[in-house]
């Protein structure tokens, strides 16, 4: 199988020392499930995107510090990229911006939240029944790094799950759209250097979130097990 990662921010003067790159995560995420997997990546800031859609591959949208509704050529790009991959129902999943990339997109909307930052793990409740599968306990448990939200889903888009923080944490869109804004690629360890280092939170906020890693378990292996049943031969 080949995932083609739509990688919208290397975070390079942000990564701490143990990581080659960004999408080392996604690889390590992926790999724990499937050690076939074959990758490519995509700099999407850069104007590259897969020129084919396929049915037995999928395009994975990954985080970012820029927001789907700013005004720069390579989201319009991205954004016109999701409209011609849901058209073609090529398989897709979105992470945190990718998440919010393809609400924006196909007619729903994000803005940044009141609420301030999101990060450290939250638990949300999980209210679509293909999401039982995965969470038969009907939570689930992510890490969060955001501070824009979707406040509105696409039309055609089915909810997942939701928090009280986050009322759109994931959605369907088709058998083919999948896309949580947590982030199943982050590792604990990784989430841990991202808290030390975060500036766009209060010193309350990162404390509560630090605790927050000790007090859950993060579910990003079950979240990254049905983004690859989405593609199909």
């Amino acid at each position: 199988m080949k995932i083609n990662i739509l990688v919208c921010d290397w975070f390079k003067d942000i990564l701490p020392g143990f990581m080659p790159h960004f999408p080392t995560l996604f690889y390590d995420l992926f790999n724990e499930l499937d050690t076939h997997v074959t990758y490519q990546l995509y700099d999407v800031q850069k104007g590259e995107f897969p020129e084919e859609f396929r049915p037995n591959e999928l395009c994975v949208i990954t985080g970012s510090r820029a927001g789907a509704y700013e005004d720069h050529q390579w989201i319009k790009r991205l954004l016109e990229f999701i409209r011609q991959a849901h058209a073609a129902k090529a398989p897709m999943a979105g992470v945190c911006f990718g998440h919010q990339a393809i609400a924006q997109a196909l007619g729903g909307k994000v803005e940044a939240s009141s609420k301030g930052w999101g990060t450290g793990i939250r638990v949300s409740k999980v209210v679509h029944p293909k999401g039982f599968e995965y969470f038969p306990n009907k939570e689930v448990s992510l890490h969060y790094n955001h501070n824009d939200q979707v406040v509105l889903l696409p039309a055609e888009a089915e909810l997942v799950a939701t928090s009280d923080f986050c009322e759109n944490e994931a959605f369907l869109i088709g058998d083919h759209i999948l896309s949580f804004q947590g982030h199943p690629e982050y590792s604990i360890k990784y989430a841990q250097y991202v808290l030390e280092s975060k500036t766009g939170a209060s010193p309350e906020v990162v404390q509560q979130a630090k605790e927050s890693l000790l007090k859950y378990t993060p579910q990003g292996l079950e979240v990254a097990r049905w983004m690859l049943k989405l593609p199909h031969n």
